[in-house]
């Protein structure tokens, strides 16, 4: 169930991203901090619910940012009031890149935390000798 519902956040995040990237500009969110940081922090974070949603689709995740990021890019050119630029795409792939590591670490992490909590505290070799 828990996987299901980020499944559905990370699709949703991807659509979320994508219309405010190709909408007019005055319908895009204002932020107090840079647009580039915005730009990188939004596609780490849907990198990481991709990770999360897919965890052992890691490469087909990257590629799949990384083309979004440049697809959404083009897709401003339909958009009178937006300016694509290269560089714009590629603070876009290195955010997704970075939110890819980082959501597999945090991933990983989780999936240790979890598995070592299920399992029977090991008994240090002194204690297993001595008890025999």
């Amino acid at each position: 169930m828990l996987t299901r519902l980020i499944r559905i956040g990370a699709w949703l995040a991807l659509a979320a991203i994508l219309f405010v990237t190709v909408s007019p500009i005055g319908y895009r969110p204002h932020d107090v901090v840079s647009t580039d940081f915005d730009r990188a922090a939004a596609y780490a974070v849907l990198s990481a619910l991709f990770v999360f949603a897919y965890p052992r689709h890691r490469l087909a995740i990257a590629v799949l940012v990384v083309l979004v990021a440049g697809g959404a890019e083009l897709f401003q050119f339909i958009s009178p009031t937006r300016h694509p630029h290269l560089a714009d795409a590629m603070v876009k792939a290195a955010g997704g890149i970075g939110g890819l590591f980082a959501g597999s670490l945090l991933h990983s992490g989780m999936a240790q935390l979890l598995s070592g909590a299920r399992e029977e505290p090991a008994v240090p070799a002194e204690e297993r000798r001595s008890v025999s």
